[in-house]
């Protein structure tokens, strides 16, 4: 007798990000995949709605912006590593964002009052807004930009992330960090990469990221870079396929350097193109990098094979 694989987690999907940046659709449309959509929900109940222990494995889909009347950045990260802790759930942090411009020209087509700027200019609690969110946005699984996306475009990026229909419908999401700031919170996997040739001690390179090929290059030239990455994609693609069997929606790779600006970032481009290429869904979020200026989200591969800015 062949007994099943468990899935041993329930899934839950923090749904978050500005006003107007397409949250409500977001939360649509996973209610429409099956979720328990549930929107606007106070921080605190959600630790005892999460609990569920007398209600089916329905995956969560939970909505969450400044409307709601405990909400803080802090207190958000908080419960997400809280729910991460507990084992039992696969937890996703879904951050819709959007170029504050198009953010203002959405509020001037509808005329509706920003709700942290009730008695002011639109274009005044976008600000405030995207300034509170920043912490969130920089922690998020998974970023999609909605600037540029209609709203059937958005439903098909969420359809892309959060459906199960192929064998293949676990999300990846892999990051670049300095091991000065700590490891990203969720990491199901981290990558040491300090032992590689340091860009940063050739001046000519120094001011670079381990976007330009130069820096790639020079990483890829130290004689223990080809072991490493080949046994480092190796690995990930051992363990994919176990993972899915587990009931996982969503695996987080973590690569970390002493910056976070070259080594890491190099590795974490190169594997995650070798992981899209064997077809699966693929997030990149440089933490460093965005925090000095530079890449403002993740490329992402959707299973459309669109790419998602």
């Amino acid at each position: 007798m062949t007994t099943q694989p468990e899935r041993s987690s329930q899934r839950v999907v923090l749904v978050t990000g500005p006003s107007g940046a397409g949250r409500s659709t977001a939360i649509n449309t996973l209610e429409d995949l099956g979720y328990e959509a549930i929107d606007n929900i106070p921080l605190t109940l959600i630790p005892r709605l999460a609990e569920g222990g007398d209600r089916p494995g329905r995956p969560l889909a939970l909505g969450i912006d400044v409307r709601n009347r405990d909400f803080s950045a802090e207190g958000l990260l908080e419960l997400r590593a809280m729910l991460i802790e507990r084992g039992s759930l696969s937890v996703d942090l879904l951050y819709l964002d959007c170029d504050p411009d198009v953010l203002a020209r959405r509020y001037s087509e509808t005329r509706r009052r920003h709700p942290l700027a009730p008695d002011e200019t639109p274009a005044d609690g976008i600000a405030r807004e995207l300034a509170l969110l920043e912490d969130v946005r920089h922690s998020a699984d998974i970023l999609i930009d909605t600037s540029a996306l209609t709203v059937h475009e958005l439903r098909a990026e969420v359809e892309g992330w959060f459906a199960s229909s192929t064998g293949q419908g676990m999300a990846i999401s892999i990051h670049s960090f300095s091991y000065k700031r700590g490891l990203p919170q969720g990491l199901d996997m981290a990558f040491d990469c300090r032992f590689l040739r340091n860009p940063h001690w050739q001046p000519e390179l120094r001011p670079l990221t381990g976007l330009d090929p130069r820096v790639a290059r020079h990483i890829s030239e130290d004689p223990r870079y080809p072991g490493f990455k080949e046994r480092v994609q190796e690995l990930i693609l051992f363990v994919l396929p176990g993972c899915i069997e587990e009931g996982k929606a969503h695996f987080s790779i973590g690569f970390g350097c002493t910056g976070g600006k070259h080594r890491s970032v190099a590795l974490a481009q190169i594997i995650a193109g070798a992981l899209a290429q064997e077809g699966w869904r693929v997030s990149i979020r440089h933490r460093e990098l965005e925090r000095i200026g530079g890449p403002t989200g993740p490329v992402a591969t959707s299973a459309s094979g669109r790419t998602v800015a």
